[in-house]
């Protein structure tokens, strides 16, 4: 589903340049949940806005879903997004003003779904992720928690084959965030959706079939999770 191989990006030049990657290569597998961990500025979400096509790399090549994202046009990139990835954000990224379905139902909208198919999914996705009470809600109006699941669904509406999350625990207590966790493990297993989820919480990560851990730009280790998180290859 994903294939990276020696991805570079830098930004800025001469003594302002900054190497964000430095050589990053692996693979993930359809249906894989991966975490990929580090500190903050170690390349985590550059490396999500390569793969979700947010970002173009300076070197080394892209594939998600068999499309070689560091090589297609402007606008078969943007289908591609709307159609095989999809994004969640520890911000949320709700529009308030909308209820808790109109927010699901946005990316279908975008699509020109039909009405009765897009009610149909909304409804579906929503009983999901424990809201399907919570349908007729605005954003502003449910819980930190309640909203991550709302942007959960949405991020599942269009029924994409990639989805990234950046730290989407980020601004939940760690009980709250220990569910979303483990409501993204049954949702990819469900929905058939490989995820690449970025955090820096260890506790988190028994719940991937790996962990890949990038520091300072380089990818240091690729580990599968066996229940004591050992190291498996590094480079």
């Amino acid at each position: 589903m994903v294939h990276v191989e020696n991805l570079h990006r830098s930004f800025g030049t001469g003594t302002a340049k900054v190497q964000a990657l430095r050589g990053v290569s692996f693979t993930i597998g359809a249906g894989e949940l991966v975490v990929l961990r580090g500190r903050s500025g170690s390349g985590k979400t550059t490396l999500l806005n390569l793969l979700g096509g947010l970002d173009r790399p300076t070197s080394g090549t892209v594939t998600v879903a068999g499309r070689r994202l560091d090589s297609i046009s402007a606008a078969d990139l943007l289908d591609l997004r709307r159609r095989k990835v999809s994004f969640i954000f520890q911000s949320f990224g709700l529009i308030p003003i909308l209820t808790a379905a109109e927010n699901v139902g946005v990316p279908l909208r975008l699509l020109s779904v039909p009405a009765a198919r897009r009610e149909e999914r909304v409804r579906t996705l929503l009983q999901l992720v424990g809201l399907g009470d919570h349908a007729r809600q605005r954003a502003h109006e449910l819980s930190g928690g309640q909203q991550q699941r709302v942007a959960i669904a949405r991020a599942l509406a269009a029924e994409p084959a990639l989805l990234l999350a950046d730290e989407p625990t980020g601004q939940l207590d760690s009980r709250t965030g220990a569910q979303i966790m483990r409501l993204l493990r049954t949702l990819v297993r469900t929905e058939g959706v490989t995820a690449l989820i970025a955090t820096h919480d260890q506790a988190l990560m028994e719940i991937a079939d790996r962990v890949l851990t990038i520091s300072d730009g380089h990818l240091t280790e690729d580990a599968a999770v066996d229940g004591a998180f050992g190291a498996v290859a590094a480079s």
